[in-house]
């Protein structure tokens, strides 16, 4: 596999990194064999420092450091909540034009890689905002209702809690389609079959952090995811629309 690069220079690289990739090796998925570190270590013949988290089913922009000061230089951005994240998602129903979530979650912990950490942590602060950018309505009955209702929806997290665009858009009853943990099998179920569409509808289409070095804001994003392109196009999204979304 090769990875499209999207940013580099000598002391950081910018992927876009395709749904279903894991980053680094994991005990959870024993049998995988590609990983975002080792694929893009191959390809441009340097080691890589992964600086921030980003879900396995979710796709888009993802930094790495290209030496352990950049990497601590970086991670220092990520933890002060200094760096501008912009998503968009495909969600289930028609959400309102634009809002506030603003909902504690408390940290999901695996019974396996987290064995050693402290299992009773109270609930972390945890912001997002969201914005209404189209809606698509398909003649199609999915559980008790007689249409398909989706949302293209941009989103702006204010903190990087574990999960928290999928549990936050779940906890307003917008789960994010594809979402095998925290959506709507139903409407999975009917995407996977109509649609031919099998991963989780969550990009992160940019990122705006400070160079380690100049300090100059540094402005990374990709194109459209193209699993979730194609699923917009066969909803007839306009050409128009498509470039807005594209320059995000």
């Amino acid at each position: 596999m090769l990875l499209s690069i999207i940013y580099q220079d000598e002391y950081l690289v910018a992927i876009n990194k395709p749904s279903g990739l894991l980053v680094h090796r994991s005990m959870l998925d024993k049998h995988e064999t590609q990983f975002a570190v080792q694929l893009l270590r191959d390809q441009i013949g340097q080691h890589v420092y992964p600086v921030h988290r980003l879900d396995r089913p979710t796709s888009g922009v993802m930094v790495f450091a290209l030496s352990a000061e950049i990497a601590r230089k970086l991670g220092e951005q990520f933890a002060a909540q200094l760096v501008e994240k912009t998503y968009l998602a495909i969600v289930r129903g028609h959400i309102t034009d634009a809002g506030k979530i603003d909902y504690a979650l408390k940290e999901k912990l695996d019974k396996i890689a987290d064995k050693m950490v402290n299992q009773d942590k109270s609930a972390q602060h945890a912001v997002t905002f969201f914005k209404r950018l189209d809606i698509f309505e398909l003649p199609f009955t999915v559980s008790k209702y007689a249409s398909a209702r989706y949302s293209l929806v941009q989103l702006t997290p204010k903190t990087g809690r574990k999960h928290q665009l999928r549990r936050h858009l779940a906890h307003i009853n917008h789960p994010i389609v594809g979402d095998v943990a925290h959506g709507d099998g139903k409407h999975n179920s009917f995407l996977r079959q109509q649609f031919d569409f099998h991963q989780l509808a969550l990009t992160c289409k940019s990122m705006l952090i400070t160079h380690p070095i100049s300090e100059t804001p540094l402005f990374l994003h990709c194109e459209l995811d193209t699993n979730m392109l194609d699923l917009l196009e066969k909803w007839q999204i306009s050409h128009h629309q498509i470039e807005r979304l594209n320059k995000l």
